[in-house]
């Protein structure tokens, strides 16, 4: 379980820092097809999520809440710190569901 926390926890930085890029980080807060570049940074996360956990629906799930929490952010909704947060929560409970204690 410990292995798969982590793994959970490095894949959501290395997925919110190096693999979004400025490019993303930047496109999915202001544009026109702002919304469009939100959700595809969100099905990178989504992504990570169903290679580490192997559950495909995990990762349609972290895909659609990932997405739900930056839009809240971008609008002003929520601060970096509680937006990390939530991300973090996400993570445990899928590790919860991987697992069978949820």
């Amino acid at each position: 379980m410990l292995t798969t926390a982590l793994m959970l926890l490095g894949a959501h930085w290395v997925c919110d820092y190096p693999l979004q890029g400025e490019f993303l980080a930047t496109a999915k807060v202001k544009g026109p097809l702002r919304f469009y570049h939100l959700v595809a940074h969100a099905g990178i996360h989504g992504a990570a999520v169903a290679l580490v956990t192997g559950n495909v629906w995990l990762g349609l799930a972290e895909w659609l809440a990932h997405t739900v929490i930056d839009e809240l952010k971008v609008r002003g909704k929520t601060a970096l710190a509680l937006d990390q947060t939530l991300h973090i929560v996400c993570k445990a409970v899928w590790l919860l569901v991987v697992f069978g204690k949820l």
